[in-house]
């Protein structure tokens, strides 16, 4: 009885998560278009809507243009070389596991195990990657129509939600009782104040990550820089544990080069990380959400097991959203409580 409804929300999820993130990114642009005076003309929103449109629709077409032929290029290359990639960490392994067979507290350590155990690894991952291509011709076409939904209805949802997003409170602001729609209609700015600011803040970081790490890693000759420098900014969007997990790949494709390539990488990365901690992330994101970091790692752990990968990307903002909730409902308990004291406390001083 209730498999229509689950499908329901799993089908409108995925659109309505890409247009909800790409309105808080786009929205103060057109906030700001919309105080742009041509002599005597002024855009309206549904105009500056449409210019922020064409040009991200300019944007995207030049990006994908020069973008994804690399990426395909790039993405055949590596997986075609796992296995060589593979073979010289096998070999980098058995030497060091001669020269530190000599300590006697290294010597039940098998190092021949573990890169036996990372060759079928990452040799089975690729060949099931490749067969996975080659023959699954249904999921590739259930996948390509998919995403073909998913493009279509994101800019149109987008569309609408920038037109008609300031409609949206007062409609809100309706429907509630009068007695309740000043907190109320408080709240949910804070809230929309709130996920602005994270969800803005992030793709700015995740672009600078991605944009610098990419240039870096091309600087010093890794292999497939651009690829790897993407996957790193992609994964920066998980606290704390995203810039370890981006980093992993290109350490261990430094690996085929040699030993100078992987301290390398590993220079550039925490160059990049050491700028977004310092500089980028507490001017773009500031330290407005006031969430400690232990309670980071805690949500991610929590998150990630229930959820998985989109537990770990959405249990951060959804636990800023609880935040302000909770402190906004405790706030105005503990004005009523101060008021109620003071109503109590008058007729004795008048006494």
């Amino acid at each position: 009885m209730f498999s229509p409804i689950g499908t329901f929300f799993k089908t409108i999820f995925m659109p309505i998560l890409l247009a909800g993130v790409l309105f808080y990114m786009l929205n103060p642009i057109v906030k700001g278009l919309t105080r742009v005076k041509i002599g005597r003309f002024k855009l309206n929103r549904t105009w500056s809507v449409a210019i922020v449109f064409l040009v991200l629709l300019g944007l995207l077409s030049g990006g994908l243009v020069w973008l994804v032929p690399r990426l395909i290029q790039q993405v055949g290359t590596l997986v075609n070389n796992v296995p060589k990639i593979v073979h010289i960490i096998q070999s980098s392994l058995n030497t060091m596991n001669q020269h530190l067979s000599h300590y006697k507290w290294l010597q039940n350590v098998d190092f021949q195990s573990y890169a036996n155990q990372l060759e079928k690894g990452l040799s089975t991952y690729a060949q099931s990657f490749m067969t996975g291509l080659t023959t699954s011709v249904g999921t590739v076409i259930g996948m390509a129509t998919s995403v073909t939904i998913v493009a279509i209805t994101v800019p149109v949802m987008l569309f609408y939600m920038l037109k008609d997003g300031p409609k949206l409170m007062p409609a809100i602001r309706r429907l509630l009782p009068p007695k309740h729609a000043d907190q109320t209609m408080d709240l949910l700015t804070k809230m929309s104040q709130t996920l602005s600011r994270y969800i803005g803040g992030q793709m700015i970081e995740c672009l600078f990550v991605m944009t610098f790490t990419s240039i870096g890693f091309t600087l010093i000759g890794a292999k497939y820089g651009l690829l790897l420098g993407i996957f790193a900014g992609m994964c920066n969007i998980i606290p704390y544990v995203g810039p370890y997990i981006g980093v992993l790949p290109a350490v261990i494709v430094a690996f085929g080069t040699g030993l100078v390539q992987v301290i390398s990488v590993l220079v550039v990365t925490v160059i990049v990380q050491q700028i977004d901690g310092n500089f980028v992330y507490p001017n773009v994101i500031g330290r407005s959400l006031k969430i400690h970091p232990l309670t980071i790692i805690v949500i991610l752990l929590v998150a990630g097991n229930i959820a998985g990968l989109m537990g770990m990307i959405l249990g951060v903002p959804l636990y800023a959203v609880v935040k302000v909730i909770v402190e906004y409902i405790y706030h105005i308990w503990m004005l009523q409580s101060e008021q109620k004291n003071h109503q109590s406390d008058k007729p004795q001083s008048d006494s």
